[in-house]
């Protein structure tokens, strides 16, 4: 338990207390936010926040790192193999949106990576993920990750491998890459008002810090001594203690930089800090083995999805019409005259809400096995 509350103490100071010197940093170095002219978009409001620093994801990125390891030697729990997969993939992700952030701040246009070539780098990084996510067993032979679907446990009729070693990778390596790209993108379009992507993703981080931590207290290992009952309900999920610390430290670094970026924001976290987060909760769920849980625990982030695949799909069907007045959705109810603070707010509360169901769901799972 020191390793997790330490963890998250570092983090959240690093990121409250040093981000106003890296925004003197990111001023000199011209990191400041593009918006488009009003010409090529529909929300004039958002040229107020034109030169505004962004590429604030590097700063909790750094911030949950330092942390994370603070924590976890602080209390005699060093990383993992599990822990540092969830640092490859935030680092990772973030790595791509760096890159995207970069290119529109030097061209001074809001164009960075062309869609492919975005999801190429997610994919880039996602594979290798998954594949070292299904080495490395520990003493009781369970690797990071599983070749099998999941929901709050493995779905034991839904594994992979059962068509053969070649395809099971295959297939498996699909999933793996559609959860990551998915996840990331999503966050990612989420990213549109102040203060919204990174307080929803405390929410939903912290939710499966929760779960992380209840698998540690429900262990399989050293199962000898366990009830029939206990066995049945157990979690065989490697090293998730250190799952906890290195959400937990990811929780602490987005509160301190929430502080920042809060309506009206300071800094921008950009698609760095965007991907990062969608990286984490990729990693989490798949380390957790609760994937398709992640569709309601972060349902916060699927909704501005839907919307912007239903605006399309309804374009295309209409011949030009459109289902919302600008997607994502936050953007719509922008148009409809909402305030800003109001609609970052709301979605706060609907990503606290998604994000409690999701572990009470968990919980009471746990309790129908027992």
């Amino acid at each position: 338990m020191r390793s997790l509350l330490t963890a998250a103490a570092i983090s959240l100071a690093f990121t409250l207390f040093l981000t106003p010197v890296f925004l003197r940093l990111f001023r000199k170095w011209g990191w400041g936010q593009v918006i488009r002219t009003p010409e090529d978009i529909r929300n004039p409001n958002h040229h107020a926040k034109r030169g505004t620093p962004t590429m604030g994801g590097t700063i909790f990125i750094v911030g949950t790192i330092v942390g994370y390891l603070v924590g976890g030697y602080t209390g005699n729990n060093p990383p993992t193999i599990s822990g540092l997969l969830v640092i490859w993939m935030m680092v990772g992700l973030g790595a791509v949106g760096f890159i995207d952030d970069y290119m529109k701040v030097r061209s001074q246009r809001s164009l960075g990576l062309s869609g492919w070539r975005k999801i190429v780098g997610q994919i880039l990084v996602v594979v290798p993920f998954g594949i070292v996510a299904l080495n490395f067993p520990n003493a009781w032979g369970e690797t990071p990750a599983s070749a099998y679907v999941s929901v709050f446990r493995d779905i034991q009729v839904l594994s992979f491998m059962a068509l053969g070693p070649i395809l099971g990778w295959l297939l498996y390596l699909a999933w793996v890459g559609f959860i990551g790209v998915a996840t990331s993108n999503s966050v990612n379009l989420a990213d549109g008002l102040d203060g919204l992507a990174a307080g929803a993703g405390i929410f939903v981080t912290g939710a499966y810090s929760l779960i992380a931590f209840w698998q540690f207290n429900q262990a399989c290992w050293g199962g000898d001594g366990l009830s029939a009952a206990a066995a049945s309900a157990c979690y065989p999920t490697p090293n998730p203690f250190d799952l906890a610390i290195v959400s937990a430290s990811f929780v602490g670094a987005l509160v301190g930089f929430l502080w920042w970026n809060a309506p009206k924001a300071k800094v921008f976290m950009g698609d760095v800090g965007s991907m990062a987060i969608g990286g984490v909760l990729a990693a989490m769920a798949i380390l957790t083995r609760t994937e398709l849980l992640l569709v309601l625990v972060a349902g916060v982030y699927v909704i501005p999805t839907g919307s912007v695949i239903l605006q399309r799909l309804y374009f295309k069907a209409t011949r030009g019409k459109r289902l919302f007045l600008m997607s994502p959705l936050h953007h719509h109810l922008e148009m409809r005259g909402w305030p800003e603070i109001t609609i970052v707010v709301r979605m706060w509360i609907i990503a606290g809400l998604l994000a409690v169901s999701g572990v009470g769901f968990f919980y009471v799972e746990w309790l129908s096995q027992t």
